[in-house]
C-alpha cells in the first residue's frame, strides 16, 4: 500500500559526545485532511517519539481542541489529542497564536528539554506566529538499576501509601502523567 503524502520535515541535530541526538519535525495538517491520511503523520510522530530527544512543532489545524482540559469536539482532534497523550508527548507552547486558537502547537518527549519559548510575530505576509525556544539538551550520566537487589515488597507498600484520588484530583492529563511517573521515580530512590 502506498504511504499517502504528507506536509513534514524531520532533522536530527547532532548532539556532543555524551549528548545524543536531537529530532527535530515541523508538520502542517490541512484543515479538511481525511482519518486515513492522518495515519501517515501519526506514524512519523510515533517512530520520532522512540528517539531519546524529540522536539516537534506544527500547525495541526484542531481549532476545537481544548490543551487545558484536554477534550476536543471533533473526532480527527480527539484522534490528534489521543495519539499525542499514547506517545507521551509533552506541550510546550500554552498560548494561543491565531485569533485564540491553539493552532500552531509543540511538543517534547523529555520534560525540560525546551525552555523560554516565545513568540516572535509573524515573518513577512505569513498569519502564523515565528516560535523561538531554548534546546536544554545536557550531558547526563546514564544510571543503571540493578533489579536483582530491589526490594519490590518495598516500593509496592510505598507506592500503596500514596493518596492517588488527593494526588491527581482536579489534573490534567499532562499534569497527571508527571505526577504518575513522579511518584514510582521517588519510591524508586
Amino acid at each position: 500500500m502506498e504511504e499517502e503524502p504528507t506536509e513534514s520535515l524531520w532533522v536530527r541535530i547532532k548532539g556532543r559526545t555524551g549528548t545524543g541526538d536531537t529530532i527535530v519535525g515541523v508538520c502542517y495538517r490541512p484543515p479538511a485532511q481525511e482519518d486515513r491520511v492522518d495515519e501517515a503523520p501519526y506514524r512519523q510522530i510515533g517512530a520520532a517519539s522512540c528517539s531519546q530527544a524529540l522536539v516537534l512543532m506544527g500547525d495541526f489545524n484542531n481549532p476545537d481542541t481544548c490543551w487545558r482540559g484536554n477534550t476536543a469536539g471533533q473526532k480527527q482532534s480527539r484522534r490528534f489529542l489521543e495519539y499525542i497523550y499514547d506517545n507521551v508527548l509533552l506541550q510546550v507552547i500554552e498560548e494561543p497564536m491565531r485569533r485564540g486558537a491553539m493552532l500552531d502547537i509543540g511538543f517534547t518527549n523529555k520534560e525540560g528539554l525546551v525552555g523560554n519559548v516565545k513568540l516572535k510575530g509573524s515573518l513577512g505576509y505569513s498569519d502564523h506566529e515565528m516560535v523561538e525556544f531554548e534546546n536544554h539538551r545536557v550531558h547526563s550520566k546514564l544510571t543503571t538499576l540493578d533489579f536483582r537487589r530491589a526490594d519490590f515488597g518495598l516500593f509496592r507498600d510505598l507506592l500503596g501509601r500514596v493518596p492517588w484520588d488527593k494526588a491527581l484530583e482536579g489534573r490534567g492529563a499532562q499534569e497527571s502523567w508527571l505526577v504518575s511517573r513522579d511518584h514510582p521515580l521517588q519510591a524508586q530512590e
